[in-house]
C-alpha cells in the first residue's frame, strides 16, 4: 500500500465523522471518497466499501433503536451505536494508517 492509498482510504474511514456536522454525513463522506476513487486502487475500493457498508450497517441500527426509544430501551442502544461507531472508526483509521485493511465487526455488506 502507497502511502497515497493508504491516505484516501484512511480519509473513507474518517469521512464517516461528517456525522458529526450533518445528517447521513456518515453515509455521504464515504460514499463520496470512495465513488471518486473507487477506480484508482483495490486497497481503496476495499476500504471505502467497508467503511461504506458498516456506515449503513449502523444507520440501519440507529433507526431502529429510534423506533424502540418509544419504549425506552431505544435510548441505551442509541448511546451504544453512536459511542461503538466512533470507536470503530477510530480503530479502522489506526490499522489503515499502519498499512493493515480492517473489517468491521458487524458488516451488513450490501455493497459487494
Amino acid at each position: 500500500m502507497n502511502p497515497e492509498e493508504k491516505n484516501i482510504a484512511l480519509l473513507c474511514h474518517l469521512s464517516a465523522l461528517a456525522m458529526l456536522v450533518l445528517p447521513l454525513g456518515n453515509i455521504v463522506g464515504p460514499l463520496v471518497v470512495w465513488l471518486l476513487k473507487k477506480d484508482t486502487s483495490l486497497v481503496i475500493d476495499m476500504e471505502g466499501k467497508e467503511s461504506l457498508n458498516f456506515q449503513i450497517t449502523v444507520t440501519i441500527a440507529a433507526a431502529i433503536a429510534g423506533i424502540l426509544s418509544f419504549v425506552l430501551i431505544g435510548i441505551p442502544l442509541l448511546i451504544a451505536i453512536g459511542v461503538g461507531n466512533i470507536v470503530l472508526i477510530v480503530l479502522a483509521a489506526v490499522d489503515v494508517s499502519n498499512g493493515k485493511p480492517y473489517r468491521y465487526p458487524f458488516n451488513l455488506r450490501l455493497i459487494k
